[in-house]
């Protein structure tokens, strides 16, 4: 990967919607040129898709909560990776290091949403214990180092 397949990514990261046009104008390259590059980066598995950013507010899930949890002795990473799959409410999932084995990301609509989520973890997919922390603020702090 070189530097212009960085500027790529890096425009990308922030204008996904971009025309290959124009990502060309931006990094001095033709449009069919910046094309190939992207194609490559997708093949390469350095770009794994296009997404649309949500206001989870608008859609109203204005509550968002991380959640520390500990599985049950009995129950596999992957029995609990594919329950939480399932679980309207969970948003990203992250196996930790530590005292519990994952974090989760969770948006609800309030309170007893998140008593929902909570419950459904423990009666669905095998969580021994939570901990739980409501999100304030979220403060976007930059994209990934290229």
């Amino acid at each position: 990967m070189d530097k212009i397949d960085r500027a790529i990514l890096g425009i990308l990261a922030e204008e996904g919607r971009i025309s290959l046009r124009e990502l060309g104008e931006r990094v001095h390259l033709s449009a069919n040129t910046v094309g190939e590059r992207v194609r490559k980066l997708q093949e390469r598995g350095v770009i794994r898709g296009f997404h649309a950013r949500l206001d989870a507010a608008a859609l109203g899930l204005s509550l968002h909560a991380q959640v520390e949890v500990k599985l049950r002795p009995d129950t596999r990473a992957a029995d609990f990776e594919a329950a939480i799959r399932h679980i309207p409410g969970v948003v990203d999932a992250f196996l930790i290091t530590g005292a519990n084995d994952y974090v989760l990301r969770l948006a609800c609509r309030d309170q007893a949403d998140l008593v929902r989520v909570v419950e459904a973890l423990r009666a669905e997919a095998g969580v021994l214990d939570t901990r739980s922390g409501v999100i304030l603020r979220e403060i976007p702090v930059g994209p990934l180092p290229l």
